[in-house]
C-alpha cells in the first residue's frame, strides 16, 4: 500500500503544515510534562519488580489508559485510516472491535491463571508448563518480532506521519520519536512508561475525535457523510475481498486477537503489574471500551479524506496525515502533534520496555547469568533498551519499500509466524494436565516454518486463513504427541490457578456491557 518516501516526498511537494509559536509552544510543554511527570514517578524504583511490572502496583484506570497507548499509534492512525480510506472501508475497525471483545473473554480466562502464578513474563509460564526450552524459544521469537517488526513499524509510520503533515525529514523524525521513547523507558521502565501513557492516551483519543468532528463538518455533516460513502460503511465484506474477507475474520481473526490481547508481552505486562486480580480485569476491560472509539477516531476520518481528497492521495496510507494538514486549525495544531507524537511515543516506550524485559529475564537471568543481581538486571534492562531503539531506528526507514505492502498489513502478516504456535502451546496447557515437554517445544518450533511454507505456495489465501490452518495443524501434532507419550500423572503447577476468586458483579456488567457494544455495532453495520 505505501510506496513511502517517494509517495511522502510527492505530497510535501505542497504546503506542509506550519506550526506557529503557540503549537510550538504547547507541542514542547506536553513533552515537557509527560516526561517530567514518568520520571519523577518512576524516581523510586530499585529492582527488576520496580522497573520491570511497576513494582505491581498499578490501578485498573491506568492500566486502561497504558494499554490503549501502547496498542494505537500511527500505524493504525496511518495504516488502519488508510485501509479505510481504500476498499475496506468500515470493515477494518473489526481488528479493533473484536479485540475489544476478545481482551474481555481473557479477563475472565487467562489473566487469573497468569496473575496468581506471579509470572514475569510470558515466556515464564511455558517453562513451568513444558520445559525451559520452551521459554527460550518463545522469548528469542518474541524479541526478534518486537524489535525488527513492531519497533520498526510504528518508527517508520511515525517517521512517515512527521514527514508528510510538517515536512519533517523521515530518518530526522523516526530518531526524534526513538529518542524520547528511549529517555524515560531508560530511566524508569514500565512505571514511567505507564504514567506517560496516561497523557498520551488522553490526547491520542481526543486528537482522534476532534478530527473526526472537523471532518463530518467539512463533508457537510453526518446525513451527508453517510450517504456519501453509503457503500464503505460495511463490517462484512464478500469473502474474494484480498484485503478483510468475512472468511478470515470468521475463520482466523480470533487468532491474533487472542494472542495480541492475553499473550503480547507488551499488552500482558500491564495486567501482569496490577495491584490485584480485579484492579486488572478492571484495567483490560477499560481498555477494551476505549478501543470502541477507535473506528470513530481514526476509521471515520480515513473515509473522509477519501471522500475529500481522494485524487490528491498517491497512496491510501497517507489519508489521514493529508486531513490533519487540512483541517486543523492554527492554534490546534500543536495538540494534534503532540497526540501524533504521544501515540508514537507511547508504542515505542512499550514495545522497548517489553522487549528488554524478556530478554533480561528469560534469556540473560535464565540462561547467561542466573546469579546476576538486582543491580545487574536494571543495568541490562537499560542497555538493551539503547541498543534496541538504534537497531530499530536504523532498521525503519527500509520499511518504504512497495514489497512489504503497507504498515498494517506488514505487522498483521508477520505476527502469522509467531501467533498461531504461541497460542496453540498456551491453550493446549489449559486443556490438557498430561501434555509432555515435548508438545510444547514442537508447536513453537513448527509454526514459524509451516506458516512460511503456506505464504509460498499458497500466497493468494488470505492470510488469517493461513493462520487457522497452521493453528489447527499445530494443535493437531500436539495432540498425536500427547496421546503418543503422554505424562505418567498430571501436572500440578496450575493448582492456584484453577479455582480464582470469581469476578465481582461489577466486573462482570461491565466486561458484558463492552461485548454488548460490539455485537450492537456489528448488527448495525452489517
Amino acid at each position: 500500500m505505501i510506496q513511502i518516501t517517494a509517495a511522502a516526498a510527492r505530497l510535501r511537494q505542497h504546503a506542509a503544515m506550519s506550526l506557529n509559536w503557540i503549537d510550538l509552544a504547547f507541542f514542547l510543554g506536553f513533552f515537557a510534562v509527560v516526561v517530567g511527570v514518568s520520571m519523577y514517578k518512576s524516581r523510586a524504583g530499585k529492582s527488576s519488580v520496580d522497573y520491570f511490572l511497576a513494582g505491581r502496583g498499578l490501578s485498573w484506570w491506568l492500566i486502561g489508559f497504558t494499554i490503549v497507548a501502547a496498542n494505537i499509534s500511527t500505524e493504525q492512525f496511518v495504516g488502519m485510516a488508510g485501509q479505510g480510506a481504500g476498499s475496506a472501508g468500515l470493515a477494518v475497525s473489526a481488528w479493533q472491535l473484536t479485540g475489544a471483545a476478545g481482551i474481555v473473554i481473557i479477563a475472565f480466562t487467562f489473566m487469573p491463571r497468569f496473575l496468581r502464578l506471579g509470572i514475569f513474563t510470558m515466556p515464564e509460564y511455558l517453562e513451568r508448563y513444558y520445559h525451559p526450552a520452551a521459554r527460550a524459544i518463545m522469548a528469542v521469537y518474541t524479541v526478534v518480532v518486537y524489535v525488527l517488526v513492531t519497533l520498526t513499524a510504528v518508527l517508520y509510520s511515525g517517521g512517515l506521519a512527521a514527514s508528510t503533515i510538517f515536512g519533517v525529514d523521515l530518518t530526522l523524525s523516526i530518531w526524534i520519536f526513538g529518542g524520547i521513547a528511549a529517555l524515560y523507558t531508560t530511566w524508569g521502565g514500565l512505571k514511567a512508561a505507564a504514567w506517560a501513557d496516561l497523557f498520551q492516551g488522553a490526547a491520542l483519543i481526543a486528537g482522534g475525535l476532534l478530527t473526526m468532528a472537523l471532518g463530518f463538518r467539512a463533508v457537510g455533516g453526518v446525513g451527508a457523510f453517510f450517504e456519501h460513502n453509503a457503500a464503505k460503511l460495511h463490517m462484512v465484506l464478500p469473502a474474494e475481498h484480498p484485503l478483510l474477507p468475512w472468511t478470515g475474520i470468521l475463520a482466523g481473526m480470533w487468532i491474533p486477537i487472542f494472542y495480541y490481547c492475553g499473550l503480547n508481552q507488551f499488552i500482558a505486562q500491564r495486567s501482569l503489574a496490577a495491584k490485584s486480580l480485579t484492579e486488572g480485569q478492571l484495567g483490560v476491560i477499560f481498555a477494551g471500551a476505549l478501543w470502541l472509539i477507535v473506528p470513530f477516531a481514526i476509521v471515520f476520518p480515513g473515509i473522509m479524506a477519501s471522500q475529500l481528497y481522494g485524487k490528491e492521495l498517491d497512496t491510501p496510507d497517507q489519508a489521514y496525515p493529508l486531513l490533519m494538514r487540512r483541517l486543523i486549525p492554527a492554534g490546534l495544531r500543536g495538540f494534534m502533534f503532540a497526540a501524533i507524537a504521544g501515540a508514537v511515543v507511547s508504542s515505542l516506550a512499550s514495545v522497548l520496555n517489553s522487549a528488554s524485559t524478556v530478554f533480561t529475564m528469560d534469556l540473560y537471568r535464565r540462561h547467561l547469568r542466573p546469579d546476576a543481581s538486582q543491580g545487574r538486571l536494571l543495568a541490562m534492562g537499560r542497555i538493551l533498551t539503547l541498543v534496541f531503539v538504534a537497531i530499530g531506528c536504523l532498521v525503519a526507514p527500509s520499511l518504504g519499500h512497495e514489497k512489504f505492502k503497507g504498515v498494517f498489513n506488514f505487522i498483521q502478516e508477520f505476527q502469522g509466524y509467531i501467533s498461531p504456535g504461541i497460542l496453540a502451546a498456551f491453550l493446549f496447557s489449559f486443556l490438557s494436565r498430561r501434555a509432555p515437554p515435548a508438545a510444547g517445544v514442537t508447536a513453537l518450533l513448527v509454526s514459524a516454518p509451516f506458516y512460511g511454507l503456506l505464504q509460498w505456495r499458497l500466497g493468494e489465501v488470505h492470510f488469517l486463513i493461513r493462520m487457522m490452518i497452521t493453528f489447527a495443524a499445530v494443535m493437531l501434532l500436539m495432540l498425536a504427541i500427547t496421546v503418543a507419550r503422554p505424562l505418567p500423572e498430571p501436572r500440578h503447577i496450575l493448582e492456584l490457578a484453577d479455582d480464582p476468586e470469581p469476578a465481582p458483579l461489577a466486573v462482570k456488567l461491565c466486561g458484558g456491557a463492552v461485548i454488548a457494544a460490539v455485537i450492537l455495532f456489528f448488527i448495525i453495520f452489517w
